[in-house]
């Protein structure tokens, strides 16, 4: 049986909790209609996103890659991508951003990203997954999705409401609004793991509708849609057995994820047919 004072302290975090969703209020994303819990401005989150970036850049173990042949088709299809971008629903943040991309050399790490703000790394493990600069325009499409769709500061928010918000925002707003290190609850929520290399999942809600206006993106940049069912057949093969079931994971089964962009795909590809189309160039670790 509950005491009077817990009962109190429930009824307080209840009513905080009601008054910080009223204070910030919810969004609603522009192309799947979703409605989103958002407690931080863009630019705490641009802050906290240049703040992740420099943490990532400055650990001794990521190396820049210094090959041109590794660094222009990443910059290329970057930026073809945040063209599209400033010409998509998201146009007025796409706007705001201050995007740039560095590739890390990582052969054995799979993996892509990007920040509010717009800061982004691709590491050169991508490139065999990718294949060609259409995959990687998937890849990075994605991504760039997390950042514009507010993904993050979403989780974040969504942990600050659990926690009753009150401390949880002091910190983030305090860690966005200086310098120093940001702390591994905001990395997390940005999706960089504290092991730098790591990149935590979204889930699956952010990952389904970061594939769908992904691909929206992509096809609009004049890369070929299609190549992101091709993508995720090649991560499909690679992972193997190896994969948790979609029940125990944050990310859809590669299995779902290509029967929605399947879903997805004439939508996509009505756009790309008024494209200019983008030559699906091989990227260096498959030429």
């Amino acid at each position: 049986m509950r005491t009077v004072k817990q009962q109190s302290w429930s009824v307080f975090v209840m009513v905080m909790s009601v008054a910080l969703v009223s204070l910030v209020g919810c969004e609603t994303n522009p192309y799947t209609g979703r409605s989103q819990l958002l407690m931080t401005s863009v630019s705490q989150e641009m802050q906290m996103g240049a703040q992740a970036y420099d943490q990532v850049k400055s650990d001794p173990k990521m190396r820049p890659s210094q090959d041109p042949r590794e660094i222009e088709p990443v910059k290329r299809v970057a930026a073809r991508i945040v063209e599209a971008a400033k010409r998509s629903k998201y146009a007025e943040m796409a706007n705001q951003f201050q995007w740039e991309v560095t590739v890390i050399k990582d052969d054995k790490t799979p993996n892509a990203f990007a920040l509010p703000g717009g800061k982004m790394a691709v590491y050169t493990g991508i490139f065999p997954m990718a294949k060609t600069e259409a995959g990687l325009a998937a890849v990075m499409g994605h991504e760039v999705v997390h950042a514009l769709a507010r993904h993050g500061a979403e989780r974040m928010s969504q942990g600050q409401l659990t926690n009753a918000g009150l401390q949880v925002i002091g910190t983030a707003a305090g860690a966005a609004g200086g310098g120093g290190m940001l702390g591994q609850a905001a990395m997390a929520a940005l999706g960089v793991g504290a092991k730098v290399g790591v990149l935590l999942p979204f889930s699956r809600k952010h990952e389904s509708e970061a594939d769908y206006i992904g691909i929206l993106l992509a096809a609009d940049a004049g890369y070929d849609p299609r190549e992101s069912i091709a993508l995720w057949e090649r991560m499909g093969q690679v992972s193997g057995g190896g994969a948790p079931s979609e029940f125990m994971s944050t990310h859809p089964s590669h299995e779902t994820r290509i029967d929605q962009l399947k879903k997805w795909m004439p939508e996509a590809m009505a756009i790309y047919q008024t494209k200019p189309p983008v030559p699906a160039a091989l990227l260096p670790s498959v030429q």
